[in-house]
């Protein structure tokens, strides 16, 4: 599979001519929208993860794509050609085999309501938890990891990717941090990558996993 970084938490999986996009949000804003996406995976509702106008774009040049976002999310989603899904749920697209796991978004805080959250596993190699750390219980390849939020500790990010323990893991969600606390991000969880036998890479460019 081809794998392509967009700004935030974004990104796209190509297999056999087709795509699977993720997680398109308002800050998204580098996102040039192929005309070859099988299926796009919404893993909650919020704004920098799902932008209906910029989805309305993607589905007026890929008419046949499906949105596949969990079972609360998609009942609000009528106009739109999607899917309810839900943990433990598996669903094939194209060359894609997706399974949920999951459930709920991490806490922010105890007074701001919780969101419906799944996390993605992709033909058995790739993960992403979307706003969580829920564990995929199963060895993986590639793992999208989230860096900055107000919802978790760098700590925490550094536990997740030892237990899950990929061959890679790249940083996704980390808009609200600037240049220099990528930078530093990097360092830290790089060093604990490292120990680890983990490869952990800022990706700027396409890259084969």
């Amino acid at each position: 599979m081809k794998l392509t970084k967009f700004g935030h938490a974004c990104f796209m999986l190509e297999c056999a001519e087709q795509a699977l996009l993720f997680d398109p949000g308002n800050w998204s804003t580098d996102l040039t929208i192929p005309g070859n996406i099988t299926a796009v995976v919404l893993t909650h509702e919020h704004a920098d993860h799902f932008d209906r106008n910029l989805l309305g774009k993607i589905v007026d040049k890929n008419p046949n794509t499906i949105i596949l976002a969990p079972m609360e999310m998609a009942e609000k989603l009528p106009d739109f050609p999607s899917k309810g899904v839900a943990p433990g749920d598996t669903v094939t697209m194209g060359p894609f085999t997706l399974a949920f796991y999951g459930g709920e978004h991490a806490e922010i805080h105890p007074d701001i309501a919780s969101v419906v959250n799944v996390g993605v596993l992709v033909n058995d190699t790739f993960y992403y938890p979307g706003d969580s750390f829920a564990l995929p219980n199963t060895p993986v390849k590639t793992l999208a990891l989230p860096v900055t939020a107000p919802w978790l500790k760098i700590s925490e990010s550094i536990d997740f990717m030892i237990a899950v323990k990929p061959d890679l893991a790249f940083p996704v969600h980390d808009h609200i941090a600037s240049d220099d606390g990528k930078a530093l991000v990097g360092r830290i969880i790089g060093g604990f990558a490292e120990k680890n036998g983990i490869r952990y890479e800022r990706l700027n460019t396409s890259v084969e996993i």
